[in-house]
């Protein structure tokens, strides 16, 4: 069936759109978002059942609210929009983003992040495995992402730019966070990490953060408790750690002649 182009009249309300997503293909939920995103200021999407590619390369202002679970590649080559997830979010969140902010009531899945350029990322608890793989920097395109809890292994793989921050919320007093090869390749970016990391990578290094990194972090730290209703205090900065790459061509003997 042929997706409408046009939301009913009766679903927009004081510049909001309101969209029933129950059973609805990803492609006629993409084609409607797309064609209503110059037109309002805000779309708010009801039962995101897995549907992909939700805001992929939209290029307005416009603010989407998921209530739901979204599925793979949310915010894809993003550039602009605020996307709020209330609920979990799937693999692939700001997959190669450009600018503008995603923010995850919930958790994430595997390769938050991936080859990011702009923008900024905050999930609310845990996300998996290669979290920030790949995120790079341009010029004055720095991208932020924001892990609330743990992360899985190869946190910040082959990381090029931009700055990664895990907050390590949902681990118990002391506990160490049990990923492994963090920061394997990094080769630029900084990562900051609260509390104790079993496993890095051979390319990284571990130091205690200064007084440039206070002012780095603590208006993305408030940022973060802003979205999340969370109490500033209770994160001290005092315990983080900050993850930066020995050489900026770790493998330049590898492949050269």
């Amino acid at each position: 069936m042929k997706p409408s182009k046009r939301l009913e009249q009766d679903s927009i309300r004081d510049d909001v759109a309101i969209i029933n997503a129950e059973g609805m293909h990803y492609r006629d939920l993409n084609f409607l978002i797309k064609s209503n995103s110059n037109s309002v200021r805000r779309i708010d999407i009801y039962n995101v059942d897995g549907q992909r590619y939700i805001g992929t390369g939209l290029k307005s202002n416009i603010e989407l609210h998921l209530y739901g679970t979204p599925g793979n590649d949310l915010a894809a080559f993003m550039d602009g929009p605020t996307i709020y997830v209330h609920g979990d979010a799937q693999d692939g969140v700001g997959n190669t983003m450009n600018n503008g902010k995603v923010v995850v009531y919930g958790r994430a899945g595997d390769i938050v992040g991936y080859s990011m350029r702009g923008g900024k990322i905050f999930i609310r608890d845990d996300a998996g495995y290669r979290v920030g793989i790949h995120m790079k920097e341009y010029g004055n395109q720095k991208p932020i992402l924001v892990i609330g809890g743990t992360v899985q292994d190869f946190l910040g793989e082959y990381m090029a730019g931009g700055i990664l921050v895990v907050l390590g919320l949902t681990l118990k007093d002391r506990e160490t966070c049990k990923a492994k090869f963090v920061g394997t390749g990094m080769h630029g970016g900084i990562i900051y990490f609260r509390g104790q990391l079993s496993h890095t990578g051979k390319e990284v290094k571990v130091t205690e953060i200064e007084k440039d990194d206070v002012a780095v972090l603590r208006p993305i730290i408030e940022e973060f408790c802003n979205h999340f209703n969370l109490d500033v205090d209770t994160i001290p900065l005092k315990e983080f750690k900050k993850l930066i790459p020995h050489s900026t061509r770790p493998y330049g003997k590898l492949y050269a002649y």
